[in-house]
């Protein structure tokens, strides 16, 4: 038997295990995918708990429930993977060999790499939305607090879905304006980020929206330390913002098990070839999802988007051929923007995000780059894809491969890429 490992079972790796399934023999191939959880977590459903729109149970559902029945599984923390002996080892000393292995083992946050992040106010006046214990803990906080100085930090990039910091600011003047108290707060957006987004004409429309709703945003801001004695954050420089709340994006890295297998970079994610998800370093590695270091966003869709690809390179691969298919870097992703509006963009490399219309040109419905209710509810629609369409790997109606039909490139605007 042919043995193909899948390290990681969330939305990629399951995902993948879904597609290879359907593709690979199974009296030739053994299929086995290794996490250390059991719950599977829709993890954009995060972004909505602190404000009340989404519970806990909302955005969980046991992991067993969407792999293939005949797929190997186990649950378990990964030790070390030893590329050079086609072995993973797990924490509990059981060892997995394999002739194909995929890595989509995701990103973690890491609190601990900022100096002071969990010190005393860790989720009491601190708090993250990127984890569900942070998530949850933060809806417990806003449903008390009067107001004050709410301050969201981006600690560095890159990070799991750009857009959510801009979504939850967005969210946030929204909540505090139905509550009635939306004058008591002061919002403050914080980045290492030139401007609101990572794209110039993005970025321009994005600032306009924080600026329509008093949202202050503070750019260049690399953070140093979290002063809790005088709550205040701290960057490099000394520029010091003071907070009564602070929500923060701490750094993203890589998994631990990718730093103890010296196959990372400085933050432990894994060098990979932008076209052909292939590790640049083994043959019979492939990287899928966060894992990655691709210039294009980790997110979910992008997750799909290279799944598409991988799966038609690997078949190509064990048939004893070169990878065909190319990944563009596409990435297609609602921006929640409150008051039951939404944005969407649509970019890859060598596009940055610009207007017109999705998916049907000059048709939509939906448009990108501007604020309207149908954006809205294609984010609130997409968990159903998500839980029954997308994680199981069935084809979506959305192209692999970015397509220029239908947008609108501003005369304005520099036509920046992402190379």
């Amino acid at each position: 038997m042919k043995r193909l490992l899948i390290l990681g079972g969330g939305t990629a790796g399951t995902m993948m295990a879904n597609k290879l399934y359907r593709a690979l023999d199974s009296k030739v191939w053994e299929i086995t995918v290794v996490d250390k959880e059991k719950t599977h977590y829709y993890q954009p459903g995060f972004l909505f708990i602190p404000f009340g729109t989404y519970t806990r149970e909302d955005v969980v559902k046991p992991k067993e429930n969407f792999f293939p029945k005949s797929v190997n599984v186990e649950f378990g923390e990964i030790d070390k993977i030893e590329p050079e002996n086609n072995l993973v080892r797990l924490e509990d000393g059981k060892k997995l060999d394999y002739d194909y292995l995929i890595i989509a083992t995701g990103t973690e946050i890491r609190p601990d790499e900022i100096e002071g992040m969990t010190g005393d106010l860790w989720h009491k006046s601190i708090f993250d939305f990127y984890t569900i214990e942070g998530a949850t803990a933060l809806a417990d906080f806003l449903d008390s607090w009067e107001g004050g100085r709410m301050v969201l930090n981006i600690a560095e990039m890159p990070i799991k879905c750009p857009v959510a910091p801009l979504e939850f600011v967005f969210l946030a003047d929204d909540y505090f304006t139905k509550k009635g108290i939306r004058d008591k707060v002061d919002i403050t957006l914080v980045t290492p980020l030139p401007g609101a987004f990572t794209k110039p004409v993005a970025s321009s429309k994005l600032s306009d929206a924080l600026e329509k709703r008093n949202i202050k945003l503070e750019s260049e801001f690399a953070i140093g330390r979290v002063d809790n004695e005088e709550k205040k954050i701290v960057s490099w420089d000394e520029r010091e913002i003071p907070f009564d709340l602070l929500v923060t994006i701490p750094t993203n890295m890589g998994t631990r098990a990718i730093e103890r297998s010296g196959m990372g970079d400085e933050f432990y994610f894994i060098p990979t070839d932008k076209e052909t998800l292939r590790s640049k370093e083994w043959d019979n590695i492939f990287v899928i999802g966060d894992a990655t270091n691709l210039p294009t966003s980790k997110a979910g869709s992008v997750a799909h988007f290279e799944g598409d690809i991988l799966a038609e390179n690997f078949m190509d691969v064990i048939e004893g051929r070169e990878p065909s298919a190319k990944f563009d870097g596409h990435a297609n992703c609602f921006i929640e923007s409150g008051d039951g509006k939404g944005l969407l963009i649509d970019f890859n490399y060598d596009t940055e995000p610009l207007p017109g219309k999705f998916p049907i040109p000059g048709i939509g419905p939906f448009s990108l780059l501007e604020e309207t209710a149908i954006n809205h509810w294609g984010k609130m629609m997409f968990k159903w894809m998500y839980w029954n369409a997308l994680i199981k790997g069935r084809e979506l109606p959305i192209k692999t491969h970015m397509s220029m039909t239908g947008k609108k490139i501003p005369e304005e605007a520099e036509f920046v890429g992402a190379k």
